[in-house]
C-alpha cells in the first residue's frame, strides 16, 4: 500500500512505462482530494484572494522545477487547479506515472503549511 509519507521521500526520475488502473486507485488513496480528470491526475485549491493564490502557485513552482515534472495550472482569483501527468510514458502518448503522485503529495504539504 502507497501512502503520502512514502510519495513524499521519493524523486521524480525519467519513467517509461505509467501506472495501470489498479495502480492509480492505490496512489490516489494515499492523496486526499486528488482525482482523475480527463486523463490527468488533478485538484482544485482554494484561497482567501488573488495574492494568496499567486503565492501557493510561486511555492509549488520551485518544487516543480526541483523535480522537473511540470503540471497543467489554472489559476482564478481565488483557485488554482493543478493537473498531473507524465508526457514520457507509454511510448510517449502519456499517461500516469508514480511522478504525479509524488508531486502531487509534495504540493499538498506545501498548501498545508500555509494557514489552511
Amino acid at each position: 500500500m502507497v501512502t503520502t509519507a512514502d510519495l513524499l521521500k521519493k524523486t521524480c526520475r525519467h519513467l517509461d512505462a505509467g501506472l495501470n488502473d489498479a495502480e492509480i486507485k492505490e496512489h490516489l488513496a494515499a492523496v486526499d482530494g486528488w482525482s482523475l480528470q480527463d486523463g490527468k491526475v488533478a485538484k482544485t485549491f482554494s484561497f482567501k484572494n488573488y495574492y494568496e493564490t499567486l503565492a501557493f502557485v510561486n511555492a509549488i513552482a520551485y518544487v516543480i522545477h526541483a523535480e522537473d515534472h511540470h503540471p497543467e495550472l489554472v489559476v482564478t482569483y481565488n483557485r488554482c487547479t493543478v493537473k498531473f501527468d507524465t508526457h514520457s510514458v507509454n511510448g510517449g502518448r502519456g499517461g500516469i506515472s508514480e511522478n504525479d503522485f509524488i508531486c502531487a503529495a509534495k504540493v499538498d504539504a506545501i498548501y498545508q503549511q500555509a494557514a489552511h
